[in-house]
């Protein structure tokens, strides 16, 4: 089972942009806004993410970060 985690905040065009793109091809996930909770801040700190968004896509086969709004590499990730 796949698991998608993103790292957001407001104000965060890339953050609102991604969330849509996963939104439209049927990718749950669970969205940690940094500024909601200072315990997600220093989650995305220990990635070594300096900026949302942080992804973290996690399956069977580990997990992989991609930071950013990386579409191509989030389908290869998501198999899209």
């Amino acid at each position: 089972m796949r698991k998608v985690v993103i790292y957001t905040q407001e104000s965060c065009g890339p953050c609102t942009a991604e969330k849509l793109w996963l939104k439209d091809n049927g990718i749950k996930f669970e969205e940690k806004n940094i500024r909601e909770n200072p315990k997600y801040l220093d989650e995305i700190v220990e990635l070594g993410a300096s900026a949302t968004p942080a992804t973290v896509v996690e399956d069977e086969n580990g997990s992989e970060v991609v930071f950013g709004f990386n579409q191509e590499r989030l389908a290869e990730l998501l198999g899209l």
